[in-house]
């Protein structure tokens, strides 16, 4: 199957979109797909053309800080960065669902999300707050905020590389969005998790 590939920008977030060639213009099932850390939207194409090979049209965001959305100078504070990035996907959500709604071309409310690594975290958010999304999958990515959380601050207090006073209250926004916490958002939609209980980084 030959795929279009076309970059768009939504508002003021950076996409890729990818869609069989015969099916550019028509309803499709629609899947968010979220890149990992430090990567960028076209690092993800791999993933991405093996969904829309399934006759899905399938949206690759660039994260705040990241690819086109890089800046100079950022934050240098472990983890604040991390979790800024994923405050922004989150946000940033509804700017991309509704780019799509208002083209019609969403086929039968069908929408998916996905994500490896602090794109598949972005997506146990999403799955919180919007009981639109069908179904989900992450990849190598926790659920578990809290948790995540509890390890940096332990670093954080282990290397004395940054007053860890602060970190709960600055990160308070977090426990709305911890999927962990709330299982009933699931709500019975798929949700398919690749990873390993043996991860040293990621709970």
């Amino acid at each position: 199957m030959t795929l279009t590939i076309r970059k768009r920008m939504i508002q003021h977030v950076p996409v890729l979109e990818l869609v069989p060639d015969h099916k550019i213009n028509e309803a499709l099932p629609l899947v968010i797909y979220y890149h990992g850390w430090h990567t960028k939207k076209e690092l993800a194409l791999t993933a991405g053309k093996k969904i829309a090979n399934k006759n899905i049209r399938v949206i690759i965001p660039d994260s705040m800080y990241h690819g086109e959305r890089q800046i100079e100078n950022n934050s240098k504070i472990p983890s604040f960065r991390f979790w800024s990035t994923i405050q922004y996907n989150l946000s940033e959500f509804s700017l991309i669902l509704d780019f799509y709604k208002k083209r019609d071309i969403i086929q039968d409310n069908q929408i998916g999300v996905a994500g490896f690594s602090m794109g598949g975290m972005t997506t146990a958010g999403l799955l919180t707050h919007f009981p639109e999304i069908k179904a989900a999958a992450i990849l190598m990515g926790s659920p578990n905020y809290k948790h995540f959380i509890s390890r940096v601050k332990t670093y954080l207090i282990n290397e004395s590389t940054y007053p860890a006073t602060v970190f709960d209250d600055v990160l308070s926004w977090t426990k709305a969005f911890d999927l962990n916490e709330q299982p009933e958002k699931i709500d019975g939609r798929p949700l398919y998790f690749w990873h390993g209980t043996e991860d040293e980084k990621l709970p």
